[in-house]
């Protein structure tokens, strides 16, 4: 079921985490450094660098049109939600039972809805099955 409201909902709630969570990367904010750089062995250039492209990931998957840069987008933001759930999970999943391996893998559930969910109007092609001979 592909309808206005849940996608918006889906939409918004990943630009937020993304788009937030990349800001706070790209102005070093003491508490988002200091347990993702020394528990996970990151520089902390890696951090502001990633977090750059997290806030230009959450501005494309709002922005109106081009359907291409939203699929990058969307697989960028996948991308980046699984290798922190199983970076976190290879340092012993610090945090609170493991809620650092959780929490990204939440995101990542809402990102495909997101992804699924998108009006047509947002959607790159259609797959459709080559005929051979």
């Amino acid at each position: 079921m592909r309808g206005s409201v849940p996608y918006w909902t889906t939409t918004a709630l990943v630009a937020f985490f993304i788009g937030s969570g990349g800001a706070a990367q790209m102005s070093m904010l003491r508490g988002d450094l200091h347990g993702t750089v020394p528990v996970l062995g990151y520089p902390i250039y890696f951090m502001v660098i990633l977090g750059f492209w997290k806030v230009l990931g959450a501005i494309a998957i709002v922005a109106p049109r081009y359907p291409r840069l939203k699929e990058w987008a969307y697989a960028g933001i996948f991308f980046d939600l699984t290798g922190a759930s199983a970076s976190c999970a290879a340092v012993g999943g610090y945090g609170a039972y493991g809620f650092h391996v959780i929490a990204p893998l939440i995101l990542t559930v809402l990102t495909l809805a997101s992804w699924w969910l998108r009006p047509e109007s947002r959607v790159l092609g259609v797959l459709r099955p080559v005929s051979v001979g």
